[in-house]
């Protein structure tokens, strides 16, 4: 392994805190959803404010009467 020149600096690491809504499928930051009511999986803010409080394989478990 060769270390960089120097006077060079790496580039910084890049935390990724991606995860895939549990209700729509989309990704969006970690930091910026909630908990499905069902079963704990990742629900983005916008499912929350549109008011989805389970995902996709709970609505289908359960689905609401």
């Amino acid at each position: 392994m060769s270390l960089p020149p120097s006077g060079t600096r790496p580039a910084p690491a890049r935390e990724i805190d991606m995860m895939r809504c549990r209700a729509c499928g989309r990704e969006d930051r970690a930091s910026e959803g909630y908990p499905c009511d069902g079963c704990g999986t990742f629900i983005c803010l916008a499912c929350t404010i549109r008011g989805a409080t389970l995902c996709r394989d709970c609505l289908q478990r359960n689905p609401p009467s």
